[in-house]
């Protein structure tokens, strides 16, 4: 992240010319946008579906730009400028910058153009995403970014999992009386169960340990952004005694690249029911199920300060890598 003073008046910045083989270029075919980002970074493919999907995502009056550095033709560089998802605050804009691994001392060349972007939307502060072992981040550095929060990703490979040394934690989960269900056996998924479940998750995403609080969206937003992602089959939720929905942890397809791998979204239960072995009742009945239908391994995302879950994940087996 980046606080950049006067940013929303003028930007001074020094760019010599583009060499005669070197244009700019506004992408529209995510196929091939989808193999530029692929290539850029082979250990994060990505796919023309999951950039279709975030395209829906847009709000109106969302900042959404982007630009392709070209040379001779090729895609060799691009940088892109949005108003953020998850830290959407007045005057702060997120902007990444991605190059061909043949050609990224563009970088710097991206990057300007992408602050100067930014500029015109008078933005003053401006978010980045990098892992931590990639050039990106040292160039960010370089520029006066610094860290704002840290996600720790991990991979569980469910074929390794020992379900019998939880067996203590499903059998506390048990005596509180909650049942564990798949949200396929709750009913249909129409609009009020929809909310029922919206309602659950922004209960429980205001809660999330985090550097900065989780903005929730608003209903609306949600919709579009999540519901055609969420997996029935996969989504597991806590019911109290009561009925009173309390917990839920989600399993949902993230991409094609990787077939057998389940993405782990959001784990939580309520405050007041937290201590009886739910999370990890949660967790094991999703796994089981996933096992089931074919699946061997599922990645997740942790804030760096959230201790608790990351400790749940460090005992059931997920292996940590490298930091976002």
């Amino acid at each position: 992240m980046a606080d950049v003073p006067g940013l929303e008046a003028v930007l001074c910045w020094c760019m010599v010319d583009l060499l005669p083989h070197l244009t700019w270029h506004t992408p529209t075919d995510l196929h091939r946008l989808a193999q530029f980002l692929t290539a850029a970074h082979p250990d994060a493919p990505t796919t023309a579906a999951e950039l279709e999907r975030l395209e829906r995502g847009h709000l109106p009056g969302e900042v959404h730009r982007r630009e392709v550095l070209q040379e001779n033709g090729v895609w060799v560089g691009l940088y892109e400028v949005d108003t953020p998802r998850s830290d959407s605050h007045e005057g702060w804009l997120s902007l990444s910058v991605w190059t061909l691994p043949t050609h990224t001392p563009l970088g710097e060349l991206l990057l300007a153009k992408a602050e100067a972007l930014a500029a015109e939307y008078r933005a003053h502060t401006l978010l980045s995403r990098s892992r931590e072992d990639w050039w990106e981040l040292p160039l960010l550095q370089a520029h006066g970014y610094r860290e704002h929060d840290r996600m720790w990703s991990s991979t569980l490979d469910l074929t390794r999992l020992d379900f019998a040394a939880f067996a203590a934690q499903e059998q506390k989960a048990q005596a509180a009386g909650i049942q564990i269900r798949p949200l396929s056996e709750l009913g249909p998924f129409d609009e009020a169960q929809q909310f029922r479940l919206y309602t659950l998750i922004a209960a429980l995403l205001r809660d999330v340990p985090s550097t900065s609080p989780v903005k929730v969206w608003p209903f609306e937003t949600w919709q579009l952004r999540i519901v055609d992602q969420i997996l029935p089959e996969g989504l597991f939720v806590a019911i109290a005694p009561d009925g009173e929905w309390v917990g839920m942890n989600e399993l949902y397809m993230v991409s094609n690249t990787a077939p057998r791998t389940l993405r782990n979204g959001l784990t939580g239960v309520l405050v007041h029911w937290r201590g009886n072995g739910i999370a990890y009742a949660l967790k094991l009945a999703s796994a089981r199920a996933a096992l089931t239908r074919g699946f061997t391994h599922v990645r997740t995302g942790n804030h760096s300060i959230n201790a608790p879950m990351l400790a749940i994940n460090g005992r059931l087996g997920f292996v940590r890598e490298a930091a976002w």
